[in-house]
């Protein structure tokens, strides 16, 4: 069995047996999902990373490695588990194949966070460095890993940015960062902390064995950094970076909560379009109707006769209409669509598709259990990258549907042309679980980072109004059916994040790994 170095010990951190060690990580990994809604307790945004980063001390690279994945398999296990629901509910998998499909997802993801360790571990020098003592350099190499990851992961194989701990600060002072470095900025800080906070808490029970300098200096530079960067991230959320402009518009947002189970029934469509208009009526006089995504769970041009109702109310009421459908061009291809009602509107196809209900990631697994697993327009093709935006009463609107109010690079490439954001989301793929408090939270970040408002509307909930500073101003709950009725007041103008995207975190972030490694080889030079 492997334990800590003594000199570990001597600061304090227990020598824990390696598979204990592995345990523990496991545990703090499944803690984290908590720091995200629904939970939103933020302050295990930085406890997590900080035992984990104490329970490397002392380990080779390799070994790192496993504790980090095994951190990782406990964050998306806990975090990503709604995955199950959606193949037993909804795929129609038995509970033992969903299981494991489920488990290997957590697992292949999980992959980043080991890789994060065992960048951190190599590049410090690992048990090497200082006898394994946690120092600066270590928390550089971990918080230059940790972000380094984090962003890569939401850019391979189209990517998946679930539980950044920039995005579970929406609660948190540290959001008042988010306008300026964005969600991987914001995320920096945190390991920042967390680090910290791993070299602080090590001496609490050693204060009479270590020098006074040894004591006081890791509390002198945690309390210091606390207090200036959620002071500071507090004075930020009171900036306007962003200013309105035009005048602002009615807006009513349908939540009919349809069940899964019925939505791509053809005998329940003409209940389902029969419900959106019920509910459209009880709106009164808005400017502007929003119907989640695939709230016409059919292609929209083979409906002539609902096209023609649209029409109709739309000019009766002078009123436009967002609605998600599924379209159809002329080589065969279908596309997760937001279908503006009158033509004039515009539309907008659906770039970024969701793993697991719109593709299939895993295609060369699912096929060997085929007949096993149907859910219904998995194969959706992706629209144009490029799209023109669709216009409200004169007004640009940045639509996003589902998925793509996940990734920052998407909202941008509306902006600074959208006046306000449009997002419509199917969550009830995912049940009654962590994935639409999760989505709602990932969208506040958008508004926040671009400082613009947004409206959104789902199948089941969670519809949401969400003001230019990310904060959610009305909404419908989970499994809930009924209206909103809002105003959304446009905005023009852009955040800094807006400008500087991520790519210089990203270079801070590579930066502080080069100076860790260049260092350690300086020092190693100068001993021989």
């Amino acid at each position: 069995m492997t334990r800590l170095s003594p000199s570990g010990a001597a600061l304090g951190v227990p020598c824990i047996h390696y598979r204990g060690r592995l345990l523990i990580a496991l545990l703090a990994g499944a803690a984290l999902p908590l720091a995200f809604a629904p939970v939103g307790f933020w302050p295990l945004s930085l406890l997590s990373p900080a035992l984990l980063l104490l329970l490397l001390q002392g380990c080779a690279p390799r070994r790192a490695f496993v504790l980090g994945w095994v951190f990782g398999l406990g964050q998306f296990g806990v975090g990503v588990s709604w995955l199950y629901e959606s193949f037993t509910l909804f795929g129609g998998a038995v509970a033992p194949l969903a299981t494991l499909i489920t488990f290997i997802f957590a697992a292949l993801v999980a992959i980043y966070l080991g890789l994060t360790a065992w960048l951190a571990q190599w590049v410090s020098g690992g048990n090497s460095a200082a006898g394994g003592n946690l120092g600066g350099r270590q928390i550089a190499a971990f918080t230059g890993s940790w972000v380094f990851f984090e962003w890569l992961r939401g850019w391979v194989f189209s990517g998946f940015p679930w539980l950044d701990l920039g995005i579970a600060q929406t609660a948190s002072p540290l959001g008042g960062f988010l306008p300026i470095v964005g969600e991987y900025g914001v995320s920096f800080i945190v390991v920042v902390l967390a680090g910290l906070l791993a070299w602080f808490v090590p001496r609490l029970g050693l204060a009479p064995k270590l020098s006074p300098k040894m004591t006081y200096e890791p509390a002198l530079w945690l309390l210091g950094s606390l207090v200036f960067f959620l002071g500071l991230g507090s004075l930020l959320g009171r900036v306007a970076w962003t200013h309105p402009t035009a005048n602002p518009l009615s807006v009513g947002i349908a939540q009919a909560n349809v069940p899964q189970m019925q939505k791509f029934d053809p005998a329940f469509l003409n209940k389902t379009l029969q419900t959106y208009v019920a509910l459209t009526e009880q709106m009164g006089p808005v400017s502007l109707v929003i119907w989640p995504e695939t709230a016409i769970p059919d292609v929209f041009s083979d409906l002539d006769w609902f096209q023609k109702i649209l029409d109709d109310r739309a000019k009766t009421h002078h009123q436009d209409f967002l609605v998600g459908a599924f379209t159809q061009d002329a080589q065969g291809r279908y596309y997760n669509t937001l279908i503006g009602v009158p033509d004039a509107v515009g539309l907008h196809r659906k770039v970024h598709l969701v793993p697991f209900s719109e593709y299939m990631p895993l295609r060369p697994i699912i096929d060997l259990f085929a007949g096993m697993i149907d859910i219904p327009m998995s194969d959706l093709s992706p629209g144009a990258p490029n799209q023109p935006l669709p216009q409200v009463q004169g007004i640009k609107v940045g639509a996003s549907i589902c998925y793509e109010a996940d990734f920052a690079r998407d909202i941008r490439m509306s902006l600074p042309d959208a006046g306000f954001l449009v997002n419509v989301s199917n969550d009830s793929w995912f049940g009654d679980s962590f994935a639409p408090h999760q989505n709602l939270q990932m969208a506040q970040v958008r508004a926040q980072e671009f400082g613009r408002p947004m409206a959104r509307a789902t199948n089941t909930g969670i519809s949401a109004f969400i003001d230019a500073q990310g904060r959610i101003v009305q909404k419908l709950g989970v499994n809930e059916q009924g209206v909103l009725v809002g105003t959304i007041q446009p905005y023009q103008g852009s955040t800094p994040f807006y400008w500087l995207q991520s790519w210089p975190i990203i270079f801070l972030s590579l930066l502080a790994l080069a100076g860790v490694a260049g260092f350690r080889l300086k020092a190693r030079k100068l001993a021989i």
